[in-house]
């Protein structure tokens, strides 16, 4: 029989937004900083500023790179093994051409051409990233949320105090394949959750992006599967001292 006061009594579930796996963008925003920072020159602009840049085009290209990889990640889905294979590849042509240094020779072909930014723009732009991500991760995406009870999930909504409750019996749960890079690598154990039949009757119901999905699929279907009247309300006697 479970106990009200079980830490199993409840699993709360939340759909992240894409905006989740966006985390290396400020986190290679301040790498590149620190590398312009360290190993940059300063450049006096006509303001009388002094700019700590790069001597490299390389920083810049990993930068854009790593940009548009995250676009490509975070808004299509490769299941299993194209994932890898698109990302080792495109990882491969970027890494030798910087290694080989044909990225500045490329960017010579058009005068004038340079993909140089200075530590400033960096600092600025992965402070941005930094505070959009903790306002999606810890505000935005907790507005609405899921909570699952012995033979019964609730959906909640913080604005307006909307709640709507399903019946678990019979209700069908599972996890989706995962994208192993977007999921796994990005998303740090993320995945996508299934639900349907129960009180959801035609319908199915996809909860994105939870975090550590796979460690909650066995205790929620042990909970799904509880009924309510089997629930001991009474708190645990306290232990004798």
């Amino acid at each position: 029989m479970f106990r009200a006061t079980d830490t199993s009594r409840e699993i709360v579930l939340i759909s992240h937004s894409n905006l989740l796996y966006w985390w290396p963008a400020w986190v290679l925003g301040y790498v590149i900083a620190l590398a312009s920072y360290l190993q940059g020159e300063s450049v006096v602009v006509p303001s009388n500023a002094v700019l700590y840049m790069h001597p490299s085009n390389n920083p810049a290209l990993l930068f854009i790179a790593g940009l548009i990889l995250l676009v490509i990640f975070s808004n299509t889905r490769l299941r299993g093994i194209y994932s890898v294979v698109t990302l080792v590849s495109i990882a491969l042509v970027a890494v030798v051409m910087a290694w080989l240094g044909w990225w500045d020779s490329v960017l010579q072909l058009v005068p004038t051409l340079s993909a140089r930014a200075n530590m400033g723009f960096y600092l600025v732009f992965a402070t941005a990233m930094l505070v959009v991500w903790l306002a999606a991760v810890l505000l935005f995406d907790r507005l609405t949320f899921w909570r699952v009870r012995p033979g019964q999930l609730v959906e909640e909504r913080l604005v307006g105090g909307g709640a709507i409750s399903h019946d678990t019996n019979g209700m069908r749960f599972q996890k989706r394949d995962q994208d192993y890079f977007r999921h796994v690598v990005l998303g740090l154990g993320a995945g996508d959750l299934e639900l349907s039949g129960g009180g959801l009757q035609d319908e199915t119901l996809v909860i994105r992006n939870v975090l550590f999905a796979s460690t909650k699929v066995d205790a929620i279907e042990r909970l799904i599967a509880v009924k309510p009247e089997m629930v001991d309300m009474r708190p645990p006697r306290s232990a004798a001292m």
